[in-house]
């Protein structure tokens, strides 16, 4: 069975933000659809040990975020790969409370979805949460949203164990250069480089400035192992 099938599906990137009582957490997820369009209803599958599910449950709402296309890693590693019982990941991100009281992302954000909930499916280790729209916006127009494909062959992005897609990436023997972040599973690859923080192909892990940190998370280089 080649599971690498499942990155053919058309999969997005959002924000999936809720509430608990005064404290909002949010997440990266690309399980997001739209079920029904009258009444217009829509889907998100959250991981049960993620806070972003103990939120919903309790309030019964969730938002959808719809990130764009140029949205930096820096931002998806904030919300995909940092742990809101950790830090209030809304401390430094600008948004809005919607209808539902839910935080809307403004940062790197298209269009959003308000949602509240009507059913949930108990799916193992994820729950689907359905919730019947309340409201939804467009934010930006001269944006394309980000799409999984887009992140994983171009960001060279990584799912977090947590989220539905991930997989455990075989081990290559002829990738000794390379180092893969221990935190969050980004790969250092010195053929690419890091563009996104001025690093030109061609440069070696070793060779990286010492204050480099892993542009997904934000991990220094002593959590980043070599592959092989």
């Amino acid at each position: 069975m080649d599971k690498t099938a499942f990155y053919k599906l058309s999969y997005g990137l959002y924000v999936i933000s809720s509430r608990k009582d005064d404290h909002f957490n949010g997440q990266i997820c690309n399980t997001a659809f739209q079920v029904t369009s009258e009444p217009p209803t829509v889907a998100v599958s959250i991981n049960k040990q993620n806070l972003t599910h103990e939120y919903i449950q309790a309030c019964g709402k969730f938002n959808v975020s719809i990130i764009s296309k140029s949205t930096p890693m820096p931002f998806i590693g904030h919300f995909g790969f940092k742990c809101g019982r950790d830090i209030n990941k809304f401390e430094t991100v600008n948004f809005k409370l919607g209808e539902t009281g839910v935080p809307i992302v403004l940062d790197n954000t298209i269009a959003y979805i308000e949602a509240d909930v009507i059913n949930q499916m108990d799916c193992g280790s994820h729950t689907i949460f359905v919730g019947q729209v309340r409201d939804c916006g467009i934010l930006s127009d001269n944006e394309e949203p980000m799409t999984y494909a887009y992140y994983q062959e171009v960001k060279r992005g990584k799912a977090p164990k947590t989220a539905p897609t991930y997989q455990e990436a075989p081990k290559k023997a002829e990738q000794m250069d390379k180092h893969t972040c221990s935190v969050c599973g980004y790969t250092y690859d010195p053929e690419i480089g890091d563009p996104e923080s001025g690093i030109k192909p061609g440069t070696k892990f070793e060779d990286l400035p010492a204050d480099w940190t892993c542009p997904v998370c934000g991990a220094d280089k002593s959590k980043f192992e070599k592959e092989g």
